[in-house]
């Protein structure tokens, strides 16, 4: 969609701040996916000193539901002290749940029936549901009509050892039975991705981090939360490696395909919790509080491509179409942040963005898309190194992109992503200078 002036009004961001990111089972594995997002919440409230009763909506996104928390937008609203008049809800996509948390944002906005929004994403990777199997499920289902001890004593027929165990939910597609990292591998190959081209990138990646992180670049977009029980302060993300090195990736072995494959728990990103979220205006109503928006969405676009082959490319198509829409050539991006789910991954988007044959069979042009120049790609990390909370990374990569625009003095900037499903998303960003 061209997000420009279709309704005579423009959406832009002001800011957008997260919590530190932490690997699932740490600082945060106590808390749910609700108090993650109200944490987000509070600190962008507090950021951008918005009057809470001028906010319009409230759109998180999540991936991993839980069932206390079903629309964990608006309890999260609720937790973070919003008033209670203030419609919230969640919003679903896989890994670019954020990112339609936003883009619903700026449609309300545009379509006149909101001025301010706050959309981001929230998850906890420590805290996931795990059930009883079918047979279990079905048996319990049936309890609730038991009536006398001769039902229940009827409980255990048909039930075997391996039904009384839980079933952990397991990261992999539903329409072909196999995980991301499976797909991976397979895409890997099929373009011709080596393993020491994505362990390199993967090095890349965590020295990034590591960099901007002893430099305080990445703490500009980060707020401080002490969480129970000890309160101390968790000022900075604990994903990333400092200390790694080519042969330390080199090192790892093969983690979804073991004999041939070149995915490994180094060049792959981690399970990670953590929360962000945006604060979205109307151009116009910013100017009237007085706020200087960083950045205007320019526009954005949504694909979708065939699971079985093309799950990890959604980059690759979104990137054009949003191109597209705003009238402009990948040459004019200045800034690039993609989504890191594996260098594999990102290092085959890449390619098919350079590839005038991918350009041809895939996406109907003449020519190629364009070459990414790397010296203006994920420059302080990624997905790999900071961690990916799944509904909130496209909140972390549309705030990372503004505020490299100011930095950096360019105009124009590129966040994509891929998504299970094979679903992808492109946003473009203009500077406001």
């Amino acid at each position: 969609m061209n997000a420009s002036a279709d309704h005579g009004r423009m959406a832009v961001l002001i800011d957008g701040c997260r919590i530190p990111f932490l690997r699932a089972g740490t600082g945060y594995r106590d808390l749910m996916s609700y108090d993650l997002g109200r944490l987000a919440i509070a600190a962008l409230v507090k950021r951008t000193q918005v009057e809470p009763e001028k906010i319009d909506r409230v759109i998180m996104g999540a991936v991993i539901a839980n069932l206390a928390t079903t629309n964990v937008a608006r309890e999260a609203a609720l937790g973070a002290g919003l008033p209670v008049g203030i419609p919230a809800f969640t919003v679903t996509m896989a890994c670019i749940s954020a990112n339609l948390a936003i883009t619903t944002g700026v449609d309300l906005i545009q379509t006149g029936q909101a001025d301010i929004v706050i959309a981001g994403g929230t998850e906890s990777l420590s805290d996931i549901p795990i059930c009883y199997r079918k047979p279990m499920r079905k048996k319990l289902m049936e309890a609730q009509k038991y009536k006398g001890l001769k039902d229940y004593l009827e409980f255990p027929k048909g039930i075997g050892i391996r039904d009384l165990l839980p079933e952990i939910p397991a990261i992999a597609e539903f329409s072909t039975g196999r995980t991301m990292g499976e797909d991976c591998d397979r895409l890997a190959a099929r373009l011709h991705v080596s393993r020491e081209e994505q362990d390199r990138y993967a090095v890349r990646s965590h020295l990034a981090a590591a960099r901007a992180t002893a430099e305080g670049t990445l703490s500009g977009e980060m707020e401080t939360v002490l969480v129970p029980p000890d309160f101390k302060p968790i000022d900075k993300d604990n994903g990333f490696r400092g200390d790694t090195s080519l042969e330390k990736m080199a090192s790892l072995k093969p983690a979804f395909v073991k004999k041939y494959g070149t995915v490994t728990a180094g060049n792959a990103s981690f399970l990670t919790d953590g929360a962000a979220a945006c604060l979205l205006m109307a151009e116009e109503v910013a100017t009237s509080l007085g706020y200087t928006p960083k950045a205007a969405i320019r526009a954005y676009a949504y694909t979708a491509q065939d699971p079985f082959e093309e799950l990890l490319l959604g980059p690759a198509y979104a990137t054009p179409k949003a191109l597209e829409m705003a009238g402009l050539e990948l040459q004019d991006m200045d800034v690039f942040e993609f989504h890191e789910a594996f260098a594999g991954q990102i290092l085959a988007n890449l390619k098919c963005l350079a590839s005038d044959e991918f350009a041809r069979e895939k996406l109907g042009r003449s020519e190629r898309v364009g070459k990414v120049p790397l010296e203006k790609f994920n420059t302080l990390g990624g997905s790999l190194s900071l961690g990916h909370p799944f509904g909130a990374t496209g909140a972390r990569l549309v705030t990372t992109a503004a505020n490299r625009l100011i930095r950096e003095d360019g105009t124009f900037a590129l966040v994509a992503s891929c998504a299970a499903g094979a679903t992808g998303n492109a946003i473009i960003l203009e500077r406001k200078k």
